[in-house]
C-alpha cells in the first residue's frame, strides 16, 4: 500500500515550476496529482518516495519513484494528461552496490 498522506511534492526547478505547473492544471494541460494517482497506484508496487512533474519533449510527465518491497527503486513515468504509463525504469538495489 502507497502512503500517499506524507509525500513530498518536488517539482524540477522549485517554485517556478510549482506556479507552471499550476497554470498548466487550470488550463486542463495536466490532471491533479490525486486523479493521477488513483488512475496508477494499483500498479505501484511499494512505498511512493518522490513525486515529480516534469516537461519533456512538450509533454508533461509525473515521475514517481517508487521502493518495491523487494528492495528495488523504481522510476513510473505517467502522462499527466491521460494517466497512461509512458516508460517504468530500474534504477537501483537498495542494499547493493
Amino acid at each position: 500500500m502507497l502512503a500517499v498522506a506524507r509525500l513530498p511534492h518536488a517539482w524540477a526547478d522549485g517554485p517556478i515550476d510549482h506556479q507552471r505547473a499550476r497554470q498548466a492544471m487550470l488550463a486542463g494541460e495536466i490532471r491533479p496529482l490525486s486523479d493521477i494517482l488513483q488512475a496508477v497506484q494499483p500498479q505501484l508496487r511499494g512505498e511512493l518516495m518522490a513525486i515529480e512533474l516534469e516537461q519533456e519533449e512538450g509533454r508533461w510527465l509525473y515521475e514517481f519513484k517508487v521502493l518495491e518491497p523487494g528492495g528495488r527503486i523504481v522510476e513510473w513515468y505517467v502522462d499527466a494528461r491521460s494517466a497512461q504509463v509512458i516508460k517504468r525504469e530500474v534504477k537501483a538495489h537498495k542494499g547493493r552496490r
